[in-house]
């Protein structure tokens, strides 16, 4: 009766607001560190990359008995992987370098990183542009759904970013790294069981 009422999105709602709450108490409490630039990048990074894989995840965990109506909160936690990954976006253009277009576009056509890092977000663009009702009446469920596949390639995308841009290995974007696979394996499961 409770996934009924509209109070468990309100909850979902709030707690996907705490990440960017906690960064703004840490930066008015001036708590961010010697490199504050560098800890903003991978904090929303970071958080992007979370989001994403939450909404992912939403298809597999439905098919677990009593799960179903948790499918209300995959469009929401996608809108918040697009904001978090606007935020970190924002965070390089308008701290890191600027708005220098020349560094920008020496980072874009020469930076692997970063071109993979711009291709995961530039493909959640028209997925959060067509995440309203009227959308997929517009387009049709199947060409709907055909399009918002592209969340993988996103994360894909944005787990190699991560990757990337590390000197030495580290852990978190393997850990990501298996996440997805995890889901991409659980998503082929569920496609050849139909």
């Amino acid at each position: 009766m409770m996934w009924k009422t509209s109070w468990p999105k309100r909850i979902v709602f709030v707690m996907s607001l705490l990440p960017l709450i906690y960064l703004t108490w840490k930066w008015q409490r001036k708590q961010l560190g010697f490199n504050q630039i560098e800890y903003v990048a991978r904090y929303t990074g970071d958080w992007t990359i979370r989001f994403l894989l939450l909404s992912l995840a939403i298809t597999p965990l439905r098919r677990v008995p009593g799960l179903n109506p948790i499918i209300r909160f995959r469009r929401m936690l996608g809108l918040f992987a697009f904001f978090y990954g606007t935020l970190h976006a924002l965070h390089y253009y308008a701290r890191d370098v600027q708005w220098n277009w020349q560094i920008i576009v020496e980072d874009l056509t020469i930076r692997r990183f970063f071109i993979a890092g711009m291709l995961g977000w530039v493909l959640m663009i028209p997925l959060a542009a067509t995440s309203f009702n009227a959308a997929i009446r517009w387009m049709g469920g199947k060409r709907w759904q055909q399009l918002h596949r592209l969340a993988y390639v996103s994360a894909a995308a944005g787990v190699i970013h991560f990757l990337w841009q590390g000197k030495a290995l580290i852990l978190d974007p393997l850990i990501y790294a298996g996440i997805l696979v995890i889901l991409m394996a659980a998503r082929v499961a569920i496609y050849w069981r139909k």
